[in-house]
């Protein structure tokens, strides 16, 4: 797993406007968690983490954070990534959550599911779907894999790959359920002749004058086998 530096500062602030005016200067705010204690409330460069974002781990890869300012906490710290709040239409990251981690205990992280070669059901016009792109998996965080590769050429058409036909690198265990579809080839599918959906168009009104007619039959004999009220008899002078 790859490990990069961070610099981040601490700040004093919080608040939606104290982080208006961090974003304002192009700065994120952040915190780092650590079990059940306080947060470290920090800041950084936008630039900064991006290159951190563009390392081949992505979210999963190792920081140190390299803490400058006068708090008394502000000690380098390992963490990875807990979340990223981004703007929903421009995507800007809007702050930022870390965990510190220790380097001999095992983490819980979703790890990117990739496949290589072509499916043998593909060339008898059968489509890959990717059923899963990631798989939850528990690690040290040095043995954090990039991806997990999965080859897919023996798959034909109707055949499948469960996460328990998944084999994860050494010291790598997979939580997700092992029972659950990865990928599959489904088969091509058939188009409908157009002239034969024209013709079963035609029949809805049909049946709709038949579902009528029906109806209104139901309705008649309701009304013959209905009981009659008894004829007055005219009294006689």
């Amino acid at each position: 797993m790859e490990k990069v530096i961070l610099k981040v500062e601490t700040r004093e602030g919080s608040g939606k406007r104290s982080a208006k005016d961090l974003r304002n200067k192009k700065l994120i705010p952040a915190v780092v968690y650590k079990g059940g204690k306080d947060a470290l409330k920090l800041q950084l460069a936008a630039s900064d983490l991006a290159e951190v974002l563009h390392t081949k781990a992505g979210e999963n890869v190792i920081v140190t954070l390299k803490i400058a300012g006068g708090d008394s906490k502000a000690k380098d710290k390992t963490v990875v990534i807990k979340e990223i709040q981004r703007e929903p239409i421009q995507s800007r990251i809007l702050h930022v959550d870390f965990n510190e981690i220790s380097l001999t205990e095992a983490l819980k992280v979703n790890v990117p599911l990739t496949t290589h070669g072509e499916p043998e059901g593909k060339k008898e016009g059968g489509t890959l779907e990717h059923v899963m792109w990631e798989l939850q998996v528990e690690c040290l965080p040095a043995d954090i894999p990039e991806k997990i590769e999965v080859d897919v050429s023996k798959l034909k058409i109707g055949e499948a790959i469960y996460v328990k036909n998944i084999t994860a690198p050494e010291g790598v265990k997979v939580l997700t359920d092992p029972e659950l579809i990865a990928m599959i080839v489904k088969p091509p599918k058939v188009e409908v002749p157009k002239e034969e959906v024209i013709a079963e168009g035609a029949t809805e009104p049909e049946l709709i004058r038949k579902k009528k007619e029906v109806e209104e039959g139901a309705e008649e004999t309701k009304k013959e086998e209905a009981p009659k009220a008894p004829e007055k008899k005219e009294e006689k002078k």
